[in-house]
């Protein structure tokens, strides 16, 4: 008579798949772990490599140009806009209205035409020359580097945009303007490239907010 055979092939993997599938799942860790922060932004086109230093860092020269005179002055706290380099409150005293572009007669097309007028300190133009609208002000004026932040990537402040759009938005022609003002003012303390770039690595590294200030 044959002995009694105890062991259960079917319950009991040989020494080699056991070495075998070891191998696979700590192939599948070691990937998983190379690409833990990689994600699917809210584009499928854009792809987030998150990195919360490199986000932030971008994101100082992002804040340098966004509150230099080019861009805050028509960014204020309140509904006229802003002049000159030391931002004080535009001279002609013209209102936003309803959708940025003035009140009544006083139209900011008026005055700001599709190019720049001739001439020093004359008003710049672009064809798309307004505020933001009155129901989506994106203030920068007074904004610290955690707030401005944190208003730029929330779609109920920053004018509906996702991911793909706020990247699109940094060759805007109105954004480009800042770099074309007019005979007589400073440009942005950044070339259009360097900002263009540090904007594109904020958003594509997590789009960070920087640290609030201690109270």
């Amino acid at each position: 008579m044959k002995p009694h055979n105890t062991t259960k092939p079917s319950r009991y993997f040989p020494t080699k798949t056991v070495f075998a599938l070891s191998a696979m799942l700590f192939i599948t860790a070691a990937v998983a772990s190379a690409f833990r922060n990689k994600e699917e932004g809210p584009v499928g086109k854009i792809i987030i490599n998150k990195d919360s230093i490199e986000s932030v860092k971008a994101f100082a020269s992002v804040y340098k140009v966004l509150m230099s005179p080019r861009c805050m002055n028509c960014h204020p706290a309140g509904d006229v806009p802003l002049q000159g380099e030391d931002s004080h409150l535009h001279t002609m005293m013209p209102k936003r209205g309803k959708d940025g572009t003035g009140v009544s007669a006083m139209k900011c097309a008026n005055c700001h035409q599709e190019t720049n007028t001739p001439g020093l300190h004359t008003p710049p133009g672009n064809p798309k020359w307004h505020l933001p609208p009155a129901d989506m002000k994106m203030v920068f004026q007074g904004k610290t580097p955690h707030e401005l932040a944190k208003q730029l990537i929330d779609p109920n402040q920053n004018g509906h945009k996702n991911m793909e759009q706020l990247i699109e938005h940094a060759s805007d022609t109105l954004v480009l303007a800042g770099w074309n003002p007019g005979e007589g003012r400073k440009l942005p303390p950044l070339s259009h490239k360097e900002f263009k770039k540090a904007w594109i690595t904020w958003l594509t590294k997590g789009a960070y907010a920087p640290a609030p200030k201690p109270q």
